[in-house]
């Protein structure tokens, strides 16, 4: 195989995270960092990945569910030997680039990725380090160049001279190799350390540079000239900081698209999200995963929308919305709750304290207050009066209710499935129907009236009658 291809290591444990994950599932908007990183890589034309995975490797493989090929390290001995447990996967992609990037530094661009390939291969680059300039150097390895600009070396903090720990120009962990002259340098890392005969080897990829310009193959550094790509997550509060920044990023970029954000209190947008011009994101509105929303919208405030799919001209005001369709023009809350398999038909009208859980709704219906409809069926037209309820689960199975175009459910109906009301039938106000209603039918479920005259008073008074 001859392609270019990427090694993502996602191997570290991030005990300041406190957290069983591993560090590379953390989330930053919601979205594990690594899925940010494989996501810039897919996006810049690299779709073939292999992850270096290490503390409880079987959750990364279980969420990426066989989609990138995956090794473990099972002793964290640096990034040079992290690299190293992917050996054969890069023997695969010989000849060709492979692309190295840290799973846990999630704010790196597929631009970015794009720009430093072609950098590289213009320069005819054996390793080409993606650096950034920060305003705060410390901590991370020093990109030192010639008087003519060319990459010197990487010199780590510990290490460093008093001069050059003031160059701001650093190694943002990502790179492009040639895939062979990767492999011979990785054996040239061992040859050194072995002659050292260090008692506690730890093997780096910036080692695997040093000896690519030991040899005189071009290795240079490539300035992104964005300090963001850089940075990384070791404890909550970094990732907070990383949360901050790619909401900033995110809402931006939205508005730039023609969204309006009127107030970005509590707004929170991922980045896997997608919304036309003209809409209106309200405060304290949090659109989550892969959800579209049309234009002309409103949504919020206070609304959740999770992975759902939102037409054109919708209004959500305080709505949870949780992997479900919400079509054209549909009117809905405040406080009202869609639940997995719904789907929201045109023009309808969903007042307050409304659930809906897997159902669907037709067009131009109306569900006004203090309603559950579950596992149901309804047709166009169709209104539900106050306090209505589908009983849809009887303490083993879940059956369907079917309800016609235009029905009127009267108020406090209680439909026990499995049953149907058709179409332009009524139900009284009061009633639970258990059996089938026909067409243009009214069906009256309810004890008959029985007045007790005089009862009041042949009983000792209430409290509030004194």
């Amino acid at each position: 195989m001859s392609s270019n291809c990427a090694v993502i290591l996602a191997a570290g444990q991030g005990t300041r995270m406190k957290s069983s994950k591993p560090k590379v599932l953390a989330e930053v908007l919601f979205k594990p960092m690594i899925d940010w990183v494989t996501d810039a890589a897919v996006a810049a034309g690299i779709d073939d990945i292999c992850l270096v995975t290490g503390f409880k490797h079987e959750l990364i493989e279980e969420h990426f569910d066989g989609r990138f090929r995956t090794v473990v390290q099972s002793e964290l001995l640096g990034t040079g030997h992290a690299v190293m447990q992917a050996k054969d996967f890069i023997k695969e992609h010989t000849p060709g680039n492979v692309l190295v990037l840290n799973g846990d530094a999630p704010l790196i661009p597929e631009e970015t990725i794009k720009a430093a390939l072609d950098f590289h291969i213009a320069g005819n680059n054996a390793a080409t380090v993606i650096s950034a300039k920060v305003e705060n150097p410390f901590g991370y390895g020093r990109i030192i160049r010639s008087k003519d600009g060319r990459l010197k070396r990487i010199v780590e903090e510990k290490e460093a001279t008093a001069t050059e720990k003031i160059v701001n120009e650093v190694n943002s962990g990502a790179y492009w190799f040639s895939s062979s002259v990767l492999l011979e340098s990785l054996e040239g890392i061992v040859e050194k350390h072995d002659k050292k005969k260090d008692k506690a080897v730890e093997y780096y990829l910036t080692d695997a540079v040093e000896v690519i310009l030991e040899k005189g193959l071009n290795a240079a550094a490539y300035d992104a000239s964005s300090p963001e790509i850089v940075l990384g997550a070791n404890d909550r509060v970094q990732l907070q900081q990383l949360n901050d920044i790619a909401r900033r990023h995110v809402l931006r970029k939205n508005m730039l698209n023609g969204v309006s954000i009127p107030c970005a209190d509590g707004v929170i947008i991922s980045p896997d999200a997608h919304i036309k011009a003209d809409t209106e994101i309200l405060p304290g509105t949090i659109i989550k995963g892969r959800t579209v929303i049309g234009s002309d919208c409103s949504i919020g405030p206070n609304s959740l929308i999770e992975d759902s799919e939102i037409g054109d001209g919708v209004v959500l005001n305080s709505v949870q919305c949780y992997s479900a369709q919400v079509k054209n023009g549909a009117h809905m809350g405040p406080f009202v709750r869609v639940r997995p398999g719904s789907v929201i038909g045109e023009n309808v009208k969903v007042g307050n304290f409304v659930e809906f859980k897997n159902s669907v709704i037709g067009s131009n219906t109306s569900v006004a207050h203090l309603t559950y409809i579950g596992d149901t069926d309804v047709g166009s037209g169709v209104n539900f009066g106050c306090g209505c309820a589908t009983a849809n689960y009887n303490g083993k199975d879940k059956s369907r209710t079917e309800v016609g175009d235009n029905a009127f459910i009267g108020c406090d109906t209680c439909l026990v499935a499995p049953v149907k009301v058709g179409n332009n039938a009524y139900t009284a106000a009061g009633s639970v129907i258990t059996e089938d209603v026909p067409d243009n039918a009214l069906a009256i479920a309810r004890s008959k009236e029985s007045i007790k005259k005089d009862w009041v008073n042949r009983k000792k008074p209430y409290r509030w009658q004194k």
